[in-house]
């Protein structure tokens, strides 16, 4: 086995001592690894973030000079450092087999024919997140070319936005991807309804922006919607400014890069802002208010200047009518209190004995007292002394 290296290692040498010295260094490890027999070229691993619910293509793609034809493709992926690898998807003789929670979310994407073994991943969960290791496997060669994606899985974007009439709102349509891979098109479609029909917001070609309104079925959204997303990037991201109520529906994007297309729908709800009550005087301008408008508001003014006289002499004599009918139920009010207990007020004048000592003593008595003489019957011998004159209280 020695004398084997060794041999193939003077024929590596004598082959790279005939070219420049740095091709010589370059050559010389991928040759070694050759003639050891190492089967694996790894490459390092690159970096994914996506949102769930978005899509994520992950690039795996074997450069030669030479046509080689791909025999086997393994996509398999890790949750953690020592956790147990799991398969994703497997090619072989033509036929491609989604496996376990990936089948109808995974599908190869590349060309085959072209050493690509890209995957698109599809409606991404939070259990995606992991490493995904791509194994690539030539006709009549030992050789495996492998490729790590480390994937990480954000929360999910609101599929649906909220917006007041007149303010502007940004709707995101972004497709990650480790490789180059560059939009050819890019379409953002309005619908109203769940049967309406689509109209055309944006359209993107590379170097030409077209947005709607330059064509004739596409006014609605002229001058409203702009571009702002980095297509460099992959990101067609629009802004719809000055938001009206009929705008409100379903806004559907569509990445398209080559034979591969991204969408992505967004729920957009315009909320109408209620109408301001209060009247200033800048809004009964004549410059800004109709004609018709004008007529209508100096009608509703004189109408209330002519009947407001009307009004305040039928407040006046509301109020009178109320204050006769008051003073009216206060007189018989009292005329039935003095009804009601006569005898109080005929004996109220007349006063006890007690009472009148009382008044007499303090010198300020107001009662009138009567002295009466009763006849006395004739007797025969008058009595020696007169009688007393009494008050009417002590009879």
């Amino acid at each position: 086995m020695t004398t084997f290296v060794g041999g193939n290692w003077h024929k590596i040498e004598k082959l790279a001592s005939s070219m420049f010295c740095p091709l010589k260094l370059i050559l010389m490890p991928v040759l070694l690894d050759y003639s050891l027999g190492l089967n694996d070229l790894i490459v390092s691993s690159l970096e994914l973030t996506v949102r769930v619910g978005d899509s994520a293509l992950l690039g795996c793609v074997f450069q030669s000079t030479e046509e080689k034809h791909v025999t086997k493709i393994d996509w398999m992926v890790s949750s953690g450092e020592h956790a147990k690898e799991d398969y994703v998807l497997y090619y072989y003789a033509n036929l491609s087999v989604p496996v376990g929670r990936f089948q109808n979310r995974v599908r190869l994407v590349g060309d085959i024919l072209r050493n690509d073994g890209s995957l698109l991943l599809q409606n991404v969960e939070d259990a995606d997140q992991g490493t995904y290791t791509c194994e690539i496997r030539l006709e009549k060669e030992s050789l495996v070319f492998k490729k790590a994606v480390v994937l990480h899985v954000l929360p999910e974007e609101p599929k649906e936005l909220m917006v007041h009439v007149g303010d502007s709102t940004q709707l995101g349509c972004v497709f990650q991807s480790t490789e180059e891979k560059r939009m050819t098109k890019v379409d953002w479609t309005f619908s109203s309804g769940e049967h309406a029909k689509e109209e055309v917001v944006l359209r993107y070609y590379p170097k030409l922006s077209v947005p709607v309104g330059y064509s004739q079925n596409w006014g609605r959204f002229q001058n409203r919607v702009t571009l702002v997303g980095d297509t460099s990037r992959n990101d067609a991201s629009i802004l719809l400014q000055g938001v009206k109520e009929s705008d409100r529906g379903s806004y559907t994007c569509s990445i398209h890069l080559g034979n591969l297309t991204f969408r992505k729908t967004t729920e957009l709800h315009v909320i109408v802002k209620e109408p301001q009550t209060s009247v200033t005087p800048a809004a009964l301008r004549p410059e800004i208010l109709g004609g018709n408008q004008l007529v209508i508001i100096v009608g509703i003014v004189c109408g209330t200047i002519l009947l407001l006289p009307v009004l305040i002499l039928i407040v006046k004599r509301t109020h009178r009518s109320k204050s006769s009918v008051t003073s009216t139920n206060l007189v018989k009010s009292l005329e039935n209190i003095k009804k009601a207990d006569p005898e109080k007020h005929v004996y109220s004048s007349i006063a006890t004995r007690e009472q009148a000592e009382e008044e007499e003593s303090s010198g300020k008595a107001e009662a009138t007292y009567m002295t009466m003489h009763p006849v006395w019957p004739s007797v025969r011998s008058a009595p020696s002394n007169p009688p007393e004159k009494r008050h009417l209280g002590e009879f």
